[in-house]
């Protein structure tokens, strides 16, 4: 459906002489400043409109771009008149903006990374998807095909062009069959949403992007805000499908200001180029991929070198409040993290972080519990609690993984999934099921570390890897022992007694090959030296990539299948305590 434009003017009609009125406070700056500011507010950092060879000159590399042909498309298919033709319409858009159709295609690099991009003019005819907009962004889909390049979808709409009637509709699905044949062929593609993007744009092919950024401000959705107002005759929230409401909901995975959009980018660029090249890749052995120097490997593999502490004192230590967590481990290993966010479906769950990175030069996707420090930290991460949106953004990103050839780590922090009655009301045993059943099936490496609690289910989501590994203090359990006394026991009183029933600490999870490996702590813990600590597991990380780079192609999948199908086993168990790493992965 085609909504009525905003009545924010282009920027081009806000301009006179040497200054020019912000859209959102009508602030007057001095134009060649807010060039320099790329069209955004110093004062209330509203983001003007930009046409689409503002936006390209903004984005793409200097002397880089090249425009790509479309073909023509039908014109005026129904001679389609309102209060003026169709066709008086179109020759009056073309002569205001010299536009020939609301897309342009180019080709070019962003930070030295080679993409396509299609980038949409809200000043034509409010940026509505026709025949010839419809035919731009298939086009620059198939260009990224051919040249095995991302594409880059610059959204700015109203939505669907009406006066071309159901071939208008159709681009619809001609757009978003071009985006799956990109789906199939591993290739990334990312959407910049900008203000306004609506109606049949942002419910085809602006949505199905790999990764979403958003421009601050910048509106999304299929009905504009005015026909749902009239429609449901409530109240809208503040700020309704804007970015910032978008971002809370788990519809973006990032809102970023014009400055920092390029960065953004380069960094999502940079690991897809070397996926590409192999980098991360589970049959790639070359020099290049990072694979950690002979000596590094930290991991403790016999059950004997592991510390026989109290299950009590371990228990007390997982939980320390100043372990070191999941942020701040990816922090210290990573260059250019790029968090995604939100699981599509309306949610954003905080208890859950991930998103793609370089890990010693190995580009890879990070998928974590997060929990926090202090008393607002843990609330606002829920205590490492997943709801069902947690690990449905955490399945989407598992699949990211896959279609882009990256190896997938996570670590593993959480007493448990929440067990509240929303999480029951959205599915959380399924959300569970999938995520468990999606890493079984991903093509790529898996290495799961336990950092400090691996609880039930909720921890397992995470864990079906091809190597599992855990901190000599963390635990990992089929519950927690609270729940164990009061379901056995029958009571509190019961907790010491579940704690050491159920063999919860490193050492007889290693002996019962439930791990693969024990990564040792600082003298007292983790969290007496965060840094020290951080870093091993690190090492031992990479040593497990390491390993998992002799997996041949087509294998490694298998391999994490045969993992898990021995569990349980008599035969297998009786030499699991054995088994080296080697042998238990590949």
């Amino acid at each position: 459906m085609m909504t009525k434009p905003s009545h924010r003017a282009p920027r081009q009609e806000r301009e006179a002489g040497d200054f020019v009125a912000c859209p959102g406070c009508r602030t007057l700056i001095y134009r060649k400043r807010y060039d320099r500011l790329l069209g955004v507010c110093p004062d209330c950092g509203a983001h003007s409109r930009l046409t689409a060879e503002e936006r390209i000159r903004q984005l793409l590399d200097a002397g880089s771009v090249r425009p790509v042909p479309v073909g023509p498309t039908v014109h005026d298919p129904l001679r389609f008149t309102d209060t003026r033709p169709y066709a008086q319409r179109l020759e009056e858009a073309r002569a205001a903006t010299g536009l020939r159709e609301a897309v342009r295609v180019v080709s070019g690099t962003v930070c030295g990374e080679r993409l396509v991009a299609a980038v949409m003019d809200f000043r034509f005819l409010g940026g509505s998807l026709g025949t010839a907009a419809g035919e731009a962004v298939t086009v620059a889909a198939e260009t990224a095909l051919a040249q095995r390049v991302p594409l880059l979808l610059v959204t700015a709409s109203g939505g669907a062009r009406m006066q071309e009637g159901a071939l208008s509709l159709m681009q619809m699905a001609k757009t978003s069959s071009a985006m799956a044949a990109l789906d199939e062929a591993g290739l990334l593609t990312v959407t910049l949403v900008t203000d306004p993007t609506y109606g049949g744009v942002s419910a085809s092919f602006a949505t199905l992007s790999d990764v979403i950024l958003a421009e601050p401000g910048a509106r999304m959705g299929f009905a504009g805000a005015r026909v749902i107002g009239q429609t449901i005759k409530a109240e809208l929230p503040k700020g309704f499908q804007t970015a910032e409401f978008l971002l809370e909901h788990g519809l973006v995975d990032a809102v970023r200001g014009r400055k920092e959009l390029r960065d953004t980018l380069g960094r999502l660029l940079r690991v897809a180029a070397a996926a590409r090249r192999g980098a991360g890749r589970s049959g790639d052995r070359g020099a290049d991929g990072g694979a950690p120097a002979a000596g590094t490997d930290p991991v403790l593999r016999q059950s004997a070198l592991v510390p026989d502490r109290p299950a009590g004192e371990v228990v007390r230590l997982a939980r320390h409040a100043d372990r070191p967590t999941a942020l701040e481990h990816i922090g210290q290993w990573t260059d250019g993290f790029v968090e995604l966010r939100g699981d599509r479906a309306g949610e954003e769950c905080p208890a859950v972080v991930g998103g793609l990175a370089f890990l010693d030069e190995q580009p890879v996707m990070l998928l974590a519990h997060q929990k926090g420090h202090t008393t607002p930290e843990l609330v606002r991460r829920n205590f490492g609690m997943p709801t069902p949106a947690g690990y449905r953004k955490a399945r989407r990103l598992m699949r990211l993984a896959g279609k882009l050839g990256v190896p997938v780590v996570t670590l593993i922090d959480t007493p448990g999934a929440y067990p509240g009655l929303a999480a029951e009301e959205q599915g959380q045993s399924n959300a569970i099921a999938e995520c468990l059943h999606t890493m079984a099936s991903l093509p790529v490496p898996v290495v799961s570390v336990v950092t400090g609690e691996g609880g039930s289910g909720g921890a397992l989501a995470l864990g079906v890897a091809n190597i599992v590994l855990m901190c000599e203090n963390a635990t990992y359990s089929v519950i927690s022992p609270e729940g164990c006394a009061a379901i056995l026991w029958k009571t509190p009183d019961g907790v010491s007694e579940a704690v050491s029933a159920l063999c919860l600490t490193a050492r007889p999870l290693l002996e019962r090959g439930v791990v693969d490996g024990v990564v040792p702590e600082p003298e007292g813990g983790a969290h007496t030296d965060p840094v020290a600590a951080s870093a091993t597991v690190r090492d031992a990380v990479l040593a497990a990539l390491g390993r998992l780079r002799s997996c041949p192609d087509g294998e490694v999948r298998a391999a994490r299948r045969r993992r898990f199908r021995a569990f349980g086993s008599a035969e297998a168990m009786d030499g699991a305590a054995n088994r080296s790493v080697k042998e238990a992965v590949l």
